[in-house]
């Protein structure tokens, strides 16, 4: 063994933290994009629950479609 100090590398993110969606905190590299697991664990259940839905309109404007099959 050497007197030497060991040097141990500091790696820097190629990017800045983003908030945290759910909660707006900077987000942790081991929760990403989110700050903690219970960030996360919030979000997916509001997926799985359904609560994020895209809503669809009726397209009213197509000619064709007189509503049979």
């Amino acid at each position: 063994m050497s007197d030497e100090p060991e040097h141990t590398a500091k790696v820097e993110p190629l990017r800045k933290p983003l908030p945290c969606p759910e909660c707006g905190h900077p987000s942790h590299r081991e929760h990403y994009p989110f700050c903690s697991d219970r960030c996360r664990t919030q979000d997916l259940s509001r997926w799985l629950k359904g609560s994020y839905a895209i809503p669809v309109a009726e397209d009213e404007s197509n000619p064709d479609d007189d509503g049979r099959f």
